[in-house]
């Protein structure tokens, strides 16, 4: 977890909130709870070739309650304190990019499907990372490594300019 004492010039917190996103995953976690209706309580099979008992509890537990509840759980946030820029996108991922280690930067519109496969945490093409929840805004940081990474952000310019700022020593 990032180091709650550094002083912070910029943060942006991104929850899923595209309806297409919730769809999905309410749907899918109505399926396993029809499941568990037809199978468990009613007692009558679930499907063509049904599963065991115990695969429908473990596929209800799963995704019936499971998903959605790490879908409500999840977000990106993005801070750029007096250290460099934290990312965290909880609950998989935390990572700071000390200043140093940013040989260039810009803010930019992007697509994400084409340039990264979409959204989420996405390694695309070896040295190439996104952290993004949605939109096609974002900044684009270069390394001295000579990875490239996308942060998505509603707030891109922003973003950059406390970037720019951490880089010149004024957060």
């Amino acid at each position: 977890m990032a180091d709650q004492s550094h002083e912070v010039a910029f943060r942006e917190v991104q929850k899923h909130r595209q309806v297409w996103v919730w769809l999905i995953v309410f749907g899918a976690a109505l399926l396993m709870w029809y499941a568990l209706v037809q199978q468990i309580i009613l007692g009558q099979p679930f499907g063509t070739k049904p599963g065991p008992d115990w695969m429908i509890w473990l596929f209800w537990l799963l995704i019936g309650i499971g998903l959605p509840l790490l879908f409500l759980y999840m977000k990106l946030i993005v801070e750029v304190g007096d250290d460099g820029v934290h990312i965290r996108y909880v609950p998989f991922v935390s990572r700071l990019i000390p200043f140093e280690e940013i040989e260039g930067h810009e803010a930019r519109s992007y697509k994400p499907i084409r340039e990264y496969g979409g959204w989420g945490i996405r390694w695309w093409g070896g040295q190439r990372r996104a952290y993004n929840v949605s939109g096609d805004q974002g900044v684009e940081l270069k390394l001295r490594s000579g990875d490239r990474i996308m942060i998505g952000s509603q707030r891109a310019d922003a973003l950059a300019e406390a970037i720019s700022a951490g880089i010149r020593g004024s957060p």
